[in-house]
Formats: C-alpha cells, structure tokens, sequence
C-alpha cells in the first residue's frame, strides 16, 4: 500500500556523504534548475563546498514548519539541518566514521518526512558504505537501510536509463553465492513488486522479461539447471496470476530486444549482469529506484566518487534525472 501523496509536497534529497561528490551535485543541480526539494543534511556541508568549487549557490536554512512553505527557485537550495556529529575540518575523500553516521541520520530524517507526509518522495545522494559501516550501521546499501527503516518485507532494487529498465533479482552477493539465491518463491516475488509499483506509477502492466542465469539459458541443463527448476517456474505462476512475464531468456540477446521496445523492464540474475549493459546504454544518465517500499526513492546512479570529491568535476545529470523521475512518480502515485 503507498501512501497518499500530494501533487504539490516537496522531494527530500538526503545530502550523501559529506566527504563525496553529494554536496556538489546538488549545488549544481540547483544552478541549472529551480529544484522542486529540500536537503536534509547540513548546511555547512554545503556551503564549505559552494565556497570551494564557487557554485554560487544561495542556501537557505529551514525548519520542518517551513517545509511546506518553499518555493522551487533557480540557484537556491532549502536546506533541513539534520543533527549530527559532524565538528572540525571538513575533508573530502576520505573515509570517517562520523560522516558515516552523519549520512546514517540524514537517511533516517528523509523516511521519517515521507513516511509522515510531509515530503513526496526521496531522492538519495552517494553514501561510503566503510564509513556507514564504521559508524556501526552494517547495511550493503541504501535498499537495505531503507528497507528496514520501512519495515517492509521485500525490496527489488531497479535501475532506468534512456530505453533501459533493468531490476536485480540479487543485489550485492558474491558471484559464487548467486545461484543459492534465485528461489522460485523469491522471485515470483520480485515480479509481483515490479508490476504492481510500475502499473501504479506509470499507468500500465510492465512487460516484464526475464535473464537465464547461465549461459544460453543452461542448453537444457547442460550449463545448469537454475531455469528449468526456479526461474521458468516462477515466470508460469506470475503469468497465472495475471502479470505480463516472459521468459527465461539468454542475457546475450535480451537487453538488445528491450531497447528495441520489445519489453519494458529486463530481470536480470545478479547485479553485474544487469548493471553493465545498463550503465553502457546510458552512463551518467541512469537512475536507481528502490521497488516495493511505501514511499517513492529514486537516486544516483554512481558512488561518492572520492577521487574528485571538491574539486568541482562532479556531474549532476544523474541526480537531475533522479529528481525529475521522482517528481512524476509522487504526481502519478496511485
């Protein structure tokens, strides 16, 4: 069940890392468009780094009464301080414990605001899971903190760019690991989310087509056995329960045939079956969303890039697109 969202409630963007690349995408998403949001993270943070990389940026600290009083303007970002134990000199790209718990509660904060309604949806910033570890917060990824914070069950992390939609079936595992992991229950599943969600917010059953996890999808079990004993049966039950699934295919051919127009969304078996094509197809420009929560998050596609962190060589068009994917979708929440 989603929750109700208004038309005209703001987004959150958590601020990500504060010794990442974050901050700076986020003053330089503002410079090129009126962002539709607030941050919740720390105005200091942001303003250390317009002052660094001269972004020139107006930044505006609110209170959560004032929320719903902003108004999207060109060059300036509203800024929600979350406490946290950020003090001293700031110094990008670097791992520290303290910005791991900084993230950790600005997180925490932006669920907190959708949950109760007063933000639309949640658009995330790049997170260093070392420093988040650190901080004692054991999570692979944002998907899994947002998955707890949620109390939900089942989340199926999917990424989109250009004519690409491609979600995981597993996530961050070791390889070896992967096949343990596709179960016929586990994924009947993750179709169920991914049509429900993109039926909801995009009016219409996906066509959902799905990877074989072994070269040419096993050659009857000479490569193995994983489709014909758990992924081809999980297709069949979700076709009878009325979803549009096909599958398995070879992954070889598959993502050519969605670009195509031939499906909607790819299911692939593990993350860099998926991601590679993804990332070929449309680098910098592609947007994680986290399905089957009940609240809307998009986010980045890239990490806290630690190597030019502050140094002004940051691209923003992967947040941009996280932002305006998350507005339609909290317009379109049904």
């Amino acid at each position: 069940m989603k929750l109700k969202t208004s038309k005209k409630k703001p987004l959150v963007i958590t601020m990500g890392d504060p010794a990442g690349i974050g901050p700076e995408i986020i003053l330089k998403a503002a410079k090129i468009e009126a962002l539709p949001a607030f941050v919740a993270g720390s105005a200091d943070v942001l303003r250390f780094y317009n002052k660094k990389i001269r972004t020139g940026a107006d930044i505006c600290s609110i209170n959560e009464d004032e929320i719903a009083k902003i108004k999207p303007c060109k060059g300036s970002i509203y800024v929600l301080d979350v406490e946290s134990p950020l003090s001293g000199k700031l110094i990008p790209g670097i791992v520290k414990k303290e910005y791991g718990e900084a993230v950790y509660r600005y997180i925490k904060k932006a669920v907190e605001l959708c949950m109760n309604g007063k933000a639309g949806a949640i658009v995330t910033a790049p997170i260093n899971k070392e420093s988040l570890n650190l901080a004692g917060h054991h999570y692979p990824g944002h998907t899994e903190l947002l998955m707890e914070l949620t109390g939900s069950k089942s989340v199926v992390m999917m990424l989109a760019g250009g004519k690409l939609k491609v979600a995981l079936a597993t996530t961050h595992v070791r390889l070896k690991d992967v096949p343990s992991k596709i179960k016929k229950e586990k994924l009947v599943e993750t179709f169920r989310i991914i049509s429900d969600d993109l039926k909801g917010y995009e009016g219409r059953k996906p066509r959902i087509a799905v990877c074989s996890l072994n070269p040419h999808g096993g050659e009857g079990g000479i490569f193995g056995d994983e489709e014909g004993k758990e992924i081809k049966p999980a297709v069949d039950e979700a076709v009878k329960s009325g979803q549009k699934v096909f599958g398995p295919y070879s992954a070889d051919t598959l993502f050519a045939r969605t670009v195509g127009g031939e499906f909607d969304v790819v299911v692939a078996m593990y993350h860099d079956q998926g991601m590679g094509p993804l990332k070929l197809h449309c680098f910098g420009k592609g947007v994680n969303i986290s399905l089957g929560l009940p609240i809307i998050r998009t986010s980045v596609d890239h990490g806290t890039a630690f190597d030019i962190a502050g140094k002004g060589k940051a691209d923003p068009g992967s947040l941009l697109f996280a932002i305006k994917l998350a507005r339609k979708w909290a317009r379109n929440n049904r």
